[in-house]
C-alpha cells in the first residue's frame, strides 16, 4: 500500500473520534490543555501502528486503547490535578487572607464545545476532580468499565492484566467515589425554566454587586471556590462576605458572558479597567453547580488564557453588558 493510500485509509478509519478521545483523556488528566496534547500523541501512536491493526476490535476501541496508555505514561510521577476543595483543609472565613498558589496543577475546566454533547454528564466537574483521588489505574479501570462500558476483559487486555484485578480495582475505585459524595449534576441543555431564570438574576447580581442578592441565590451551604487561591468557603453568608470584601468590582464593574463548562452553566466575568474608555478584561470564568432553583456550587478560575479556550471575548467595551 502506497503512503498516500494509507493516509487515506488511516483517516476515513479515524474520522469522528477525537472528541470523544479528547474527553477520554481529559478525565485521565484532569487538563484539557494535556488532553489536547494527548490525543495528538494517540493519532500519531495509530497511524505508525496502522499497518498492523487487524480489525479484532473496533477502531474507537482500539484507539481508546492507545489513548489510555499514553495517558497512563503521561501520569507517571505525576502530582494529581486538584480543586481547593480537594486539598484536605479545612474551609475559610471569608476575613482570612488569601493565598494564591501557581505551584499546585490545578484541576482545569472542559468546554462543551470540545467534547460530544452525550458525555456531558461524565464530565461533570465534581466527577472530574474525585476521579483525581484515585491512582492512575484505578481511575482508568473506573473509566472504561463505567463510562465507556467495556468489560472485565476488554480492560484486562487494555491495561496488561486479569479481569479479577480489574474487578478488584473498580471496587476500590467505586469506594472512593463513593465518599466523594457525587450527585447528579444540571447541564446546561436540560435547565429548567426557573434556572434559566436563576442564572439571569446571577448575573444581574454581579453586575450590581448586590450582596443580598447574591446570597439568596446560593443554597445555605453553597461552596465556592477560586484556584489558584487554595482557600475554600462554605456558606452563602460567608459566600457573599467574600465577595462583599475581597472582590475588587464595585457596582457596574462585573458583566458576564454565559458559556458551558464541563456539561454546566459557566460565565466569564470580566472586570472594568481604570481609564477613559473604562472597558472590561477578563477576571475569572465561574463554573457552577445547581441544586434546584438555587446555586450549591461555584469554581472560580482565575486563569485570563481559559477566555480563549472557551471562545470568549478578550475584551469588552464600556458599554457592557
Amino acid at each position: 500500500m502506497t503512503t498516500t493510500a494509507q493516509e487515506t485509509d488511516f483517516e476515513q478509519a479515524t474520522h469522528g473520534y477525537r472528541r470523544e478521545l479528547l474527553a477520554h483523556c481529559y478525565r485521565m488528566t484532569g487538563s484539557f490543555h494535556e488532553a489536547e496534547d494527548l490525543v495528538q500523541e494517540t493519532y500519531l501512536r495509530a497511524w505508525r501502528a496502522f499497518h498492523g491493526f487487524e480489525g479484532r476490535s473496533s477502531v474507537r476501541t482500539w484507539l481508546h486503547r492507545i489513548a489510555t496508555n499514553v495517558c497512563l505514561t503521561n501520569l507517571e510521577g505525576r502530582a494529581r490535578r486538584p480543586l481547593p476543595t480537594g486539598l484536605g483543609t479545612a474551609d475559610s472565613s471569608a476575613g482570612d487572607e488569601l493565598e494564591w498558589d501557581a505551584e499546585v496543577p490545578w484541576l482545569e475546566p472542559v468546554p462543551d464545545a470540545a467534547v460530544l454533547v452525550a458525555e456531558r454528564d461524565t464530565i461533570r466537574l465534581a466527577f472530574i476532580a474525585a476521579l483525581q483521588h484515585l491512582p492512575a489505574r484505578q481511575r482508568a479501570v473506573l473509566i472504561l468499565r463505567d463510562v465507556l462500558r467495556w468489560s472485565a476483559r476488554e480492560v484486562a487486555e487494555t491495561l496488561d492484566t486479569t479481569p479479577a484485578a480489574v474487578n478488584s480495582a473498580l471496587q476500590r475505585a467505586h469506594a472512593q467515589m463513593a465518599r466523594a459524595d457525587l450527585t447528579e449534576g444540571s447541564p446546561a441543555d436540560r435547565l429548567s425554566t426557573g434556572q434559566r431564570q436563576l442564572l439571569e438574576r446571577y448575573v444581574d447580581a454581579f453586575w450590581r454587586k448586590d450582596i443580598a442578592e447574591i446570597v439568596g441565590l446560593l443554597t445555605s451551604e453553597a461552596v465556592w471556590e477560586m484556584p489558584p487561591f487554595t482557600g475554600w468557603y462554605r456558606g452563602a453568608e460567608n459566600i457573599g462576605r467574600l465577595i462583599d470584601v475581597q472582590c475588587p468590582g464595585g457596582v457596574h464593574d462585573m458583566p458576564m458572558v454565559a458559556t458551558t463548562a464541563n456539561g454546566q452553566p459557566a460565565f466569564g466575568l470580566y472586570m472594568r479597567q481604570p481609564g477613559s474608555d473604562g472597558g472590561f478584561l477578563p477576571f475569572q470564568l465561574q463554573v457552577l453547580e445547581l441544586d434546584g432553583d438555587r446555586v450549591a456550587r461555584v469554581a472560580a478560575f482565575f486563569d485570563p488564557e481559559l477566555f480563549a479556550t472557551f471562545g470568549l471575548p478578550d475584551r469588552l467595551d464600556h458599554k457592557a453588558p
